[in-house]
């Protein structure tokens, strides 16, 4: 018998939440938040269906929102469907309205956190429509940002608002002005107060979640061969349009796409919405490599600095200064100053098997949630860390390592085949770049800087044995290197280890009226 409290899936008791290196505080008041936003959501049904029938041409009477029990809530998105009356002439028998989550993305913290989002998701769906067809995504029928700004797609459109939408198109092509995209913008008579995107629903006869059928069926090579081959030439088909920056793709209210926005992977998001700053403004976008892998490294000293609970003791405190003292002296290594200005290409950053469709026979027939894509270093792009069902911190080296090694060639042999048969990249064949990636380890240097629980891990595992296998879970190590990670390195362990007793006195209050439960059930959100 233990005192438990929920989270967003499943619960933890007070032994585990001091235990765990997230920040439990920050996470117990999720759920509560979930059912205020849901509550809001619902509360203006009328007026989201009333929206998602503007989009799509309809009376306000044509379309019904799905009931409670059928959202979908990922980890910072709800998505909603919503029923299409069979009067209205529409292929699709419902879609879906995406909205972010504000207590998941820093909207509190972080004003404006939500319609970035938006903004580069929205700037994602209509880049690959655009410039890479053959990628299956579903279709984007509109959106719309918290200001009342909205954009739908012309056929959906009245006749004088299409005719204006072409000749101001003809005119700033004329004179050469950046274009809007191919979605008129307006504002949206019905106000919801939170942004949106609306798209095609995933109908179970079109595919099926990857994740579904992945534990099953994963050691089939058959199927494995076909999953690798359409994820090959997704990322092929992506990478034959280099980009000039590091950074996401945004658009603004006039519906120009530009490639402005700071580079917006889930890790900005999740850090801010924790009141840990990343010192990466909007509008911040990198010419070199260098420039953006030393921010990321920033990230993780400003965990240790602003996150309560960072560090569990002294000894802690000097491993986790080590090794990022250390990743931000070697990182050289792992790069190559041929591609250090580019080429930059577009990345999808949160490919798992939850956002991936496939049919019976595993080939891709839809990928959903385009948001956290970014332009990316060409040397980041790896095939995929889940392919053995573990978690890239949980690969040792030994049977685990082994094991996505084997896969690892499986897909590098698929990807290399399918590259073969498209004209080359600028920067030379992408297979080669991968293989020296692999080769040297900055596969395990790029997937330590987007994970702060797993960079220790990573590094230990494998990369600093590359340079001294002696040093290997060596006190004296820590002891040598943390003080190089600032000149106030002992004084901030000091600081952090009280704010760590703050932190766990607020866990015990949070748990002292609690009725016991039968089991403790802790669960990590997927990402």
């Amino acid at each position: 018998m233990s005192k438990s409290l929920p989270l967003l899936r499943g619960s933890i008791s007070l032994k585990s939440a001091l235990e765990n290196d997230d920040n439990i505080l920050q996470e117990l008041s999720y759920p509560d938040q979930r059912i205020d936003f849901f509550v809001y959501l619902f509360a203006r049904r009328r007026e989201i269906e009333a929206t998602v029938s503007y989009h799509l041409g309809f009376g306000v009477d044509m379309c019904r929102m799905g009931g409670v029990d059928e959202w979908i809530a990922g980890s910072f998105n709800v998505c909603i469907p919503i029923y299409i009356d069979k009067r209205a002439k529409h292929h699709a028998r419902r879609v879906l309205i995406r909205l972010p989550l504000p207590y998941k993305v820093g909207e509190s913290k972080h004003p404006g956190n939500a319609e970035e989002k938006l903004r580069c998701e929205a700037a994602a769906f209509i880049w690959i429509q655009e410039n890479c067809p053959t990628v299956p995504i579903p279709y984007l029928w509109g959106f719309g940002f918290p200001g009342g700004r909205s954009f739908t797609t012309p056929n959906k459109m009245p006749f004088h608002a299409r005719l204006m939408w072409y000749v101001r198109r003809a005119v700033l092509s004329l004179f050469r002005y950046p274009r809007p995209c191919r979605y008129i913008g307006h504002t949206c008579p019905h106000a919801l107060g939170v942004g949106y995107l609306i798209m095609d629903y995933i109908e179970e006869s079109d595919g099926k979640m990857l994740s579904e059928s992945w534990e099953q069926l994963r050691h089939d090579y058959d199927r494995r061969t076909n999953l690798f081959r359409s994820l090959s030439r997704i990322i092929l088909s992506l990478a034959q349009l280099p980009l000039p920056r590091i950074g996401s793709l945004t658009i603004d209210d006039r519906g120009v796409l530009a490639l402005s926005n700071r580079p917006l992977t889930l890790r900005l998001h999740h850090l801010e919405n924790e009141g840990v700053k990343t010192n990466i403004d909007r509008d911040l976008t990198y010419s070199t490599t260098e420039s953006y892998l030393l921010d990321l490294l920033a990230c993780h000293d400003s965990r240790i600095r602003f996150q309560p609970n960072s560090i569990r003791d002294e000894y802690d405190g000097r491993a986790q200064m080590a090794v990022i003292a250390a990743m931000r002296a070697i990182y050289p290594h792992f790069t190559s100053r041929d591609v250090r200005h580019g080429p930059f290409i577009f990345n999808l950053t949160d490919l798992h098997q939850s956002n991936i469709f496939v049919d019976d026979d595993w080939n891709v027939k839809f990928l959903v949630d385009l948001e956290w894509s970014s332009s990316l270093p060409i040397e980041m792009l790896h095939p995929p860390y889940w392919l053995t069902s573990r978690g890239v911190d949980q690969l040792p080296k030994g049977e685990y390592l082994d094991a996505y090694s084997s896969v690892h060639e499986e897909f590098m042999t698929a990807f290399e085949e399918e590259e073969a048969l498209l004209p080359p990249t600028n920067g030379g064949p992408l297979s080669h770049i991968m293989r020296r990636g692999w080769k040297i380890g900055n596969f395990w240097y790029f997937q330590a800087l987007e994970s702060p629980k797993g960079l220790c891990n990573m590094f230990l595992q494998h990369i600093q044995p590359k340079f001294e296998e002696s040093h290997c879970d060596n006190p004296i190590f820590d002891d040598v290197v943390a003080p190089y990670w600032g000149v106030d390195a002992a004084e901030v362990i000091s600081k952090k280890l009280k704010d760590k007793e703050v932190y766990d006195d607020q866990l015990r209050k949070a748990f002292e009226n609690v009725v016991e439960e039968p089991k403790d059930s802790n669960s990590d959100e997927g990402g």
